[in-house]
């Protein structure tokens, strides 16, 4: 995912890219950009990302631990995108922006490991019985705050990246 956002990022920047092969190449930067910021996309506990992970919590249908972070814990920052975007961003100071502005995919990428190392995996309850996971309102409310966070970092870094690449004569 690294070496695709390096070389997407390229080929958006090469003013002589086939114009269609540009926007083909923006698709998959904004893919790869949001997909580095995902924790499971970037750590594995010997299950496939969170794929072979069940878990169920009070007011949720039962899924994988992946699922959950994809959706259910977006789905907690609420049901309309345009305002949960108007919230995150304005809770981004002008320090976080300049510093999350920074590095590379393979600083986020690191940076999400570390979420999944310390949250996603490093706060799972101990399994059930039958190997399954129910996740207490405390662990819910930590992953709804990462989450908030980690597309707060990868809306920041997309428009550095965007900014950097389609700058003047782009």
């Amino acid at each position: 995912m690294i070496a695709k956002i390096d070389q997407f990022t390229a080929e958006l920047a090469e003013p002589r890219t086939d114009p269609l092969e540009r926007i083909v190449a923006l698709k998959f930067l904004l893919h790869f950009v949001g997909d580095v910021h995902q924790p499971l996309h970037a750590a594995d506990d010997h299950d496939r990302g969170g794929n072979d992970k069940r878990v169920s919590a009070a007011g949720f249908r039962g899924g994988t631990l992946h699922h959950f972070w994809d959706t259910e814990f977006v789905n907690e920052l609420g049901p309309n995108p345009k305002q949960i975007a108007a919230r995150l961003v304005a809770r981004i100071s002008a320090a976080d922006a300049s510093a999350w502005a920074g590095g590379g995919p393979a600083d986020w990428a690191k940076e999400s490991f570390q979420v999944a190392k310390n949250h996603v995996y490093g706060q799972l309850p101990r399994p059930n019985a039958r190997g399954s996971y129910r996740l207490p309102p405390e662990y819910i409310a930590m992953a709804t705050e990462d989450v908030s966070a980690q597309l707060s970092k990868a809306g920041v870094r997309l428009a550095a990246v965007l900014n950097r690449t389609l700058g003047e004569g782009n």
